[in-house]
């Protein structure tokens, strides 16, 4: 399973899942050029992308769609309204080609917001960003992935720091906002099993955090869980720069 983030924050996302010649797309908040570069990268084009597996209705999430040519969409009815659209419910499977995905319920302040659960013929991948906590019944799902792709959003500290008003703090730190370093590094210390080979910090922010802060969050907490990283490939997601992951 190869991973290519092609972006990821607040001002757009969209990464791409490529495995046995299909091709899945999630979430689609950036441009079209940054799209078909990322597919290059591959060799492939728009026409390839199997299917759209959105997230939730933030426009830094959907606000590509638009631009691309019809294909299957699978999301929550409250996420995204047109044509093609399979409407998708929390921990009911379905299928596109041999990928086998679970929607898997998000706390955030889009109604229907959702990660998900990929499984191929051999691996897992888990996607979640997008939410101040996680539920139970989605972190039982999460277990032992070969794959992670998490948020880790801001520093605590940092965010204080940031001349944004106090009501858009208080929502990026409820359990509808974002999660934060330590947050997210105490999920994964609880996810990560022997299968895990590597983790992806995703929708970091530009201002109330950096990836040095976000590593280093997570080189604690594992060190405090005596979880070895020396097994993991643990890196980070960007905001202008494509990421690759996977194998």
């Amino acid at each position: 399973m190869k991973i290519i983030v092609v972006e990821s924050g607040s001002k757009g996302n969209a990464t791409l899942i490529y495995d046995e010649g299909r091709l899945l797309l999630i979430d689609m908040g950036i441009t079209l050029t940054s799209l078909k570069s990322a597919l290059k990268t591959i060799d492939k084009k728009l026409i390839d992308i199997d299917a759209l597996l959105l997230t939730h209705s933030h426009t830094d999430h959907t606000k590509g769609v638009q631009y691309l040519d019809p294909l299957p969409i699978y999301c929550t009815k409250e996420t995204y309204k047109g044509n093609n659209v399979n409407v998708i419910e929390p921990y009911e499977k379905f299928m596109v080609d041999h990928f086998v995905i679970t929607p898997i319920s998000a706390s955030h302040d889009a109604s229907g917001t959702v990660g998900f659960v990929i499984k191929n013929k051999k691996e897992k991948l888990v996607y979640m960003t997008d939410t101040g906590m996680i539920p139970d019944k989605s972190l039982s799902k999460m277990k032992n992935a070969d794959y992670y792709i998490i948020e880790s959003n801001h520093n605590i500290k940092k965010l204080h720091q940031t001349n944004r008003p106090a009501s858009l703090k208080l929502r990026i730190l409820s359990d509808e906002g974002h999660l934060s370093n330590e947050a997210s590094a105490i999920y994964m210390s609880e996810l990560v099993g022997d299968k895990t080979k590597e983790i992806i910090l995703a929708h970091l922010s530009e201002e109330a955090n950096d990836p040095e802060l976000a590593l280093k969050a997570y080189k604690k907490v594992f060190q405090k869980c005596r979880i070895d990283l020396d097994k993991i490939n643990l890196h980070c997601a960007k905001q202008h720069e494509m990421v690759l992951g996977g194998k």
